[in-house]
């Protein structure tokens, strides 16, 4: 399987055949790399120098003894790691030759897969294990605008570190190989990162890795932009920011746009933004902010995972495209609906001509499925036809409204029950230092007023007076006062525990003085300890650090020991 695929059936317990131990002339092991060819290796640009020597080590070779071969970077198969206007990275990826062939049977080609969400194991060489490990991560998304791909760690043991730059990235469902590791850090806060090049990043920087990858781009034919699209006339500069906003995930999960056949100038827009967010298709100069396109029209590579053109295609014709570009190569008599509906992965997608394909209810059905699943969809339409409102309805106004439903269900829980249930703590115990509700909850019924307003003109099915409600930013609202509101209500709960715990040590302790005086004269200091926590039991707000240095002077008096040598005031025993 290894000159087809990654590791044996998908198993990460071998070391791989193509992965490769580099090292430099000081017998140092400078990073990994993969072996694409019989004598070519791909690595990261900044694991070798241009023009020196290195040896090419295979670790997962057959046999006791592990063979190594000189190598150079072949030609100009080299791009260094770079920052654009923005301090975004880009690069750092090379291919090097091989002074004598490896097996073919050692090599492994790249895969064009969809990236987010993916499970992935990395085989890098580590200064603590230079033999190879495997590293365990999940792809989180994209970073920066050249389409490299941020990992998070499956532990904090599995962070990518020096040793492992330039090992292949396996799909953990499929087995392929379908990026290259690029670094790893630990920010200033403690979090964990490393970092991918996804096969197409590679293949944009290095055109000779397109020789060694498998699987169809990501963009159709008919959807990339062609030389007369350059044109400053040919470009829609709001339609192109409303594409790149949408294309950098603008909050909007399905978006439909008109494109009619005739109108060159919108589809002359449309395809110049899906080429710019494809990773493989991109231009060098648009990664640069130096180039001359209108501000807020260029998205970033990676905004898109599949651009089809559905024109003349069933239904099932495009489920499959999808199916494999998800990597859902499993189960294949399976029919290619149930795949995807039961696949946890999820992708963006752009579908162009969805009213010109063979089927377009059947395609809708499909367009349905992927939605509930979570996948973010751009919808193309030719004309304003049955299937245009259809999908306008179904995929838009249907779950906007749902998605409005339970927003305002939530505010409501918010602003009802969970309110009341903090207030009524807030009457019954004191928390230093907790945050008042007050402003929460006025941004709350603020928001509640909102959505009841746009629900209403929904429902008279006219226009909502004023601008549509921002779900995404009412969501985040709803997330974090609810998160607030549940830790207070918990630490006041807690509060309000060790009150009533207070409340019945008092009890006792009283009542053992009590049994323990037998005619002896009453102590008019330990009878006014006891009111004084008493009191401050009783009293509402109840003040409960107070209260427990009372009751702990208290029982201190009872016991007959002097509360002032043992520290009154200070924290009582657990």
């Amino acid at each position: 399987m290894a000159a087809h695929g990654g590791v044996h059936g998908g198993s990460s317990m071998g070391t791989p055949c193509w992965a490769v131990r580099i090292r430099r002339a000081d017998g140092e092991i400078a990073g990994a790399g993969i072996l694409l060819s019989p004598d070519r290796v791909l690595t990261c640009a900044h694991v070798v120098d241009r023009g020196a020597r290195v040896t090419a080590e295979f670790v997962g070779a057959p046999g006791l003894a592990v063979p190594s071969v000189a190598a150079r970077v072949a030609g100009d198969a080299y791009v260094p790691d770079t920052r654009d206007a923005d301090g975004d990275p880009c690069g750092d990826v090379a291919l090097l030759r091989l002074e004598h062939p490896r097996p073919v049977g050692e090599t492994v080609p790249l895969h064009r897969l969809s990236a987010p969400n993916r499970a992935v194991q990395m085989y890098g060489f580590p200064y603590d294990h230079n033999g190879g490990i495997w590293f365990r991560a999940t792809i989180v998304g994209g970073c920066g605008r050249d389409g490299q791909v941020q990992l998070s760690p499956t532990s904090p043991g599995e962070l990518a570190t020096p040793g492992c730059s330039g090992a292949g990235v396996v799909d953990t469902l499929t087995g392929k190989v379908i990026g290259m590791v690029l670094s790893g850090l630990r920010d200033r806060h403690g979090n964990l990162f490393s970092f991918m090049t996804p096969a197409e990043t590679i293949v944009r920087h290095l055109g000779e890795v397109a020789r060694w990858t498998r699987g169809r781009t990501a963009v159709d034919h008919g959807l990339r932009s062609t030389g007369d699209d350059a044109a400053e006339a040919l470009l829609d500069e709001p339609f192109a920011q409303r594409l790149a906003d949408w294309l950098q995930d603008d909050g909007q999960q399905v978006k439909i746009s008109l494109v009619p056949t005739g109108d060159a100038v919108r589809a002359a827009t449309l395809r110049r933004a899906i080429t710019l967010a494809d990773r493989e298709l991109r231009t060098p100069a648009s990664v640069d902010r130096a180039s001359l396109d209108p501000p807020g029209t260029v998205p970033s590579a990676g905004g898109h995972d599949l651009a089809v053109d559905a024109t003349g295609l069933t239904s099932a014709e495009i489920a499959e495209r999808i199916a494999e570009r998800m990597g859902l190569w499993q189960h294949p008599a399976d029919p290619v609906a149930e795949r995807i509906r039961a696949a946890d992965i999820t992708l963006t997608l752009v579908v162009v001509g969805v009213d010109e394909a063979t089927d377009p209810p059947a395609l809708l059905d499909l367009l349905e499925t992927l939605r509930a699943k979570g996948n973010r969809l751009l919808l193309v339409f030719r004309t304003a036809d049955a299937s245009y409102h259809r999908a306008r309805h179904q995929l838009v106004a249907e779950p906007e409204r749902e998605r409005r439903a339970r927003l305002v269900e939530r505010l409501e829980k918010i602003t009802g029950p969970l309110a009341t249930a903090l207030y009524r703590r807030m009457a019954a115990v004191r928390a230093e230092g907790l945050r008042p509700a007050d402003a929460d909850l006025m941004r709350a019924h603020a928001a509640l007023a909102d959505l009841n307003r746009a629900e209403g003109a929904a429902a008279d099915g006219g226009p909502s007076p004023g601008p549509s409600p921002d779900l995404a930013r009412y969501e985040q609202l709803v997330e974090r006062v609810t998160g607030r509101m549940t830790r207070a209500v918990g630490t006041l709960d807690r509060l309000r525990d060790r009150r009533d715990e207070l409340e019945g040590r008092l009890r006792s302790y009283h009542l053992l003085h009590q049994n323990s005086l037998r005619g002896k004269e009453e102590d008019l200091t330990l009878d006014a300890l006891h009111l004084h926590a008493y009191d401050l039991l009783q009293a509402r707000p109840c003040d409960v650090r107070a209260a427990e240095a009372a009751v702990h002077a208290y029982t201190l008096r009872v016991d007959g020991r002097d509360p002032e040598r043992q520290g009154q005031g200070g924290a009582s025993p657990s």
